[in-house]
């Protein structure tokens, strides 16, 4: 499943638009975005990793006073994320790699963390301590169980891929931050595994 995953980016280039169009502008988040949201200041400044069109998340966040980054690997989605929140800030850049120099108040990986490989997975827990200021929030969805699984994007395959509970519990807990909540397969929120920590 290797190449499936080395597949993901090149994938939601081609199907951008349609994806964006799939994707549509619901928030079917169950609140996770409002607890979120509650562990941070008054205007925070959040990264948001594998943003995409930036709707709905992004979107959201700014409504709710937030100063967003978004970051995502292709050009297209960041386009587009121009687009639909022009007063907010957006890179071209892979995730695993990302150093931008700065701390946030909240970090995001809403349905992207998880088409990451496992060692990928594993190799960003320092990446978000990298960018989380004192108490900084942290969200990002996964898989209920340890495993590889692959989906369809516009008839193509997709990538998944989920480390153990425990070893998310261990990586976060390795790099400072403390859990708030979690829960797996929540069926308010379209059946995705969430979880929110926040750093000590």
């Amino acid at each position: 499943m290797g190449s499936a995953a080395d597949d993901v980016i090149s994938l939601y280039r081609r199907h951008a638009t349609a994806w964006t169009r799939a994707r549509g502008e619901r928030l079917d988040d169950g609140g996770w975005l409002e607890r979120f949201r509650g562990l941070l200041p008054s205007r925070p400044a959040v990264l948001d990793l594998g943003c995409g069109s930036g709707a709905p998340i992004a979107k959201a966040l700014a409504a709710r006073s937030a100063l967003v980054t978004g970051v995502d690997s292709s050009p297209e989605m960041i386009a587009l994320f121009r687009v639909n929140l022009p007063s907010q800030t957006a890179k071209i850049a892979d995730m695993r790699a990302l150093d931008l120099g700065s701390a946030f108040d909240g970090i995001i990986a809403w349905d992207s963390f998880f088409h990451l490989s496992k060692d990928d997975q594993r190799a960003m827990f320092p990446v978000f301590r990298r960018h989380a200021a004192p108490g900084a929030a942290l969200m990002f969805t996964s898989g209920p169980a340890e495993g590889e699984a692959i989906g369809t994007l516009e008839g193509e395959p997709l990538y998944h891929a989920s480390l153990a509970p425990a070893e998310y519990r261990e990586r976060l807990d390795e790099e400072g931050f403390e859990m708030v909540d979690h829960t797996a397969e929540d069926a308010t929120c379209g059946g995705r595994t969430v979880w929110l920590a926040r750093l000590r």
